[in-house]
């Protein structure tokens, strides 16, 4: 017996999988497979698309709220790179997984309280929410303490949304400086999150500028309703969640 998906996206044959794998809903699982094949293949045509104006284009699988099972479906086709909101949340998955996977490289990619941060060093390999001096110095200080050097991105408020966190565009240049010379960080990034319900292209071009004249190497910018958009305008990494794992269950 053979199920079609709603979206006629995936075949199952219960032959193979058994009845039991449907009926516990684990079937769906399969798509997860699908969508980052769709997806890393919108990535390549978008580089394509935009010569050489084109980033990296690095894909982030976001897997807040996700489960080990589902995170499993996405490494059995080698996808390494991921990203995480919460550190509490992030720290019942990813210490087993990293053993089993020693090249997962897993970014931090919500806010971060100063309380978390020893935590956080030790766990993440990449840190994209650098928002204010206290972050910087307990990131500057934990990294010395466990003799761990990570990626670290400064994330900028582009719409300068009083709601939202992240540095300011026109205070930008001034952290940057503080937490280079005062805190001895290497700065490898900018990130951003433009506002919702509106064009994000002047806003991913806006990072694009602010790390070119800050001398900062790549831009994360763009998710599951617009990273084709953020990789013809050069991103180097986009972070997608819904269109590889589905809608989340809150």
């Amino acid at each position: 017996m053979v199920i079609v998906s709603s979206d006629s996206h995936i075949y199952v044959n219960l032959n193979f999988y058994g009845t039991e794998f449907f009926n516990k809903g684990f079937w769906w699982l399969m798509t997860i497979q699908q969508n980052l094949t769709e997806i890393k293949n919108k990535i390549k045509l978008s580089i394509e698309e935009a010569g050489s104006c084109a980033g990296r284009g690095q894909l982030i699988a976001v897997s807040k709220t996700r489960s080990v099972e589902e995170i499993s479906q996405a490494l059995e086709t080698g996808h390494r790179l991921f990203g995480e909101n919460r550190v509490q949340e992030a720290a019942t998955k990813w210490p087993d997984l990293k053993l089993q996977f020693p090249d997962i490289d897993l970014h931090l990619i919500g806010p971060l309280q100063s309380n978390k941060a020893a935590e956080a060093v030790a766990l993440f390999d990449v840190i994209e929410t650098i928002d204010r001096p206290k972050i910087a110095l307990a990131i500057a200080k934990e990294m010395k303490t466990q003799k761990k050097e990570l990626k670290l991105f400064v994330q900028v408020n582009v719409g300068e949304e009083p709601q939202k966190a992240g540095i300011a565009p026109a205070e930008l240049e001034a952290f940057l400086k503080l937490c280079r010379e005062e805190y001895d960080l290497t700065i490898s990034g900018l990130m951003c999150i433009p506002p919702v319900d509106e064009e994000p292209s002047p806003y991913f071009v806006l990072l694009k500028h602010l790390a070119r004249d800050n001398n900062v190497s790549h831009v994360s910018m763009g998710m599951s309703s617009d990273f084709e958009t953020a990789l013809q305008l050069g991103a180097d990494y986009i972070r997608v969640g819904t269109a590889i794992f589905g809608q989340r269950i809150t």
